[in-house]
């Protein structure tokens, strides 16, 4: 595994997205005066007949990304996590979702990758919002080298899709050409003793978390739960029948997000000790990524003492 290295998320989606455009002419990019923070300004030069600029609008980018889907194309709406999945979340339910569109809504700078910008930047509620929505696919990638994959396995899918990605650069959790399956976990370690799912950038921390453990003689089994809509079933139940502890941690609000998804797995086929570990129920205080990782204990440090709390009890 590669932890040395950073790249970007968004940067290896748009980069991917952009040469996909010119192999697969029905893909077009919409976004909402945010080509800048998506990085979408090459593909508006390369693919401008492709490329859909619709302003602060994120409904009628939704309404129109769906009517045009209609038409046969597969459509990338993108633009701030935080504006797509509240603002024009009602339009994602009914003309995305009812209505089985080809749309894949990517959301950018999710999580805390704006918290000095405060609670109205902050998209700590998205997984819990679109995940209760039938029919959509719901996706957080690691790292650049999996949100490449995955935008590559897009180009082909058809169907609703919520990816939300961070803004920043993060380290890689894989080498390239590492293979993913939508709906499937990535297992990163094995361990006998506990199992730390996660998702999203939580995933590299996850894996430092465990070989902390390790040196503490604590072996922890590390899941990639990159798809938390379908949710891979097996690989949650497989964990918990084989480690006895599950604890889940996710740049998410601990309510009705991957935690949330895994326990009603195990509460109703397998009750297993489980901790769920992300942001508390609570206004989020200003800060950079790493400053509140830090502050809300869902980093490195935080998930080792919270994977010693669990198995204490």
């Amino acid at each position: 595994m590669k932890t040395e290295t950073k790249g970007s998320c968004r940067k290896a989606f748009t980069s991917t997205l952009n040469a996909l455009a010119y192999e697969y002419p029905d893909i077009n990019a919409v976004t909402t005066d945010a080509r800048g923070s998506v990085t979408l300004e090459q593909f508006a030069q390369e693919h401008p007949e492709q490329f859909v600029e619709m302003g602060i609008a994120e409904q009628d980018a939704v309404s129109v990304s769906a009517g045009m889907a209609l038409t046969g194309k597969n459509v990338f709406v993108c633009g701030p996590a935080c504006f797509l999945t509240t603002r024009s979340l009602e339009q994602v339910k009914v003309d995305v979702a009812y209505n089985k569109t080809n749309v894949k809504v990517v959301g950018v700078s999710g999580g805390l990758s704006y918290g000095p910008l405060g609670a109205t930047h902050t998209t700590v509620t998205d997984i819990a919002q679109i995940r209760c929505i039938f029919n959509m696919t719901v996706l957080l990638p690691a790292d650049a080298v999996q949100t490449e994959a995955i935008t590559r396995q897009l180009a082909q899918f058809h169907g609703p899709v919520y990816m939300r990605m961070g803004r920043g650069d993060v380290y890689d959790v894989y080498p390239k050409g590492e293979e993913f399956t939508i709906g499937k976990a990535k297992q990163l370690r094995d361990g006998s003793d506990l199992t730390i799912i996660a998702c999203g950038e939580m995933v590299w921390y996850a894996v430092r978390a465990a070989e902390k453990l390790e040196q503490d003689g604590i072996h922890a089994r590390v899941l990639d739960m990159f798809t938390i809509k379908p949710i891979d079933r097996e690989a949650v139940l497989k964990a918990a029948r084989e480690t006895g502890h599950i604890l889940t941690v996710e740049e998410h609000s601990v309510y009705g997000g991957l935690g949330g998804a895994v326990a009603e797995i195990l509460s109703q086929e397998l009750p297993t000790p489980m901790k769920i570990m992300g942001l508390p129920d609570e206004d989020i205080i200003l800060g950079n990524s790493s400053e509140l990782f830090t502050y809300y204990g869902i980093d490195g440090d935080g998930i080792y003492k919270g994977a010693q709390e669990l198995l204490k009890k």
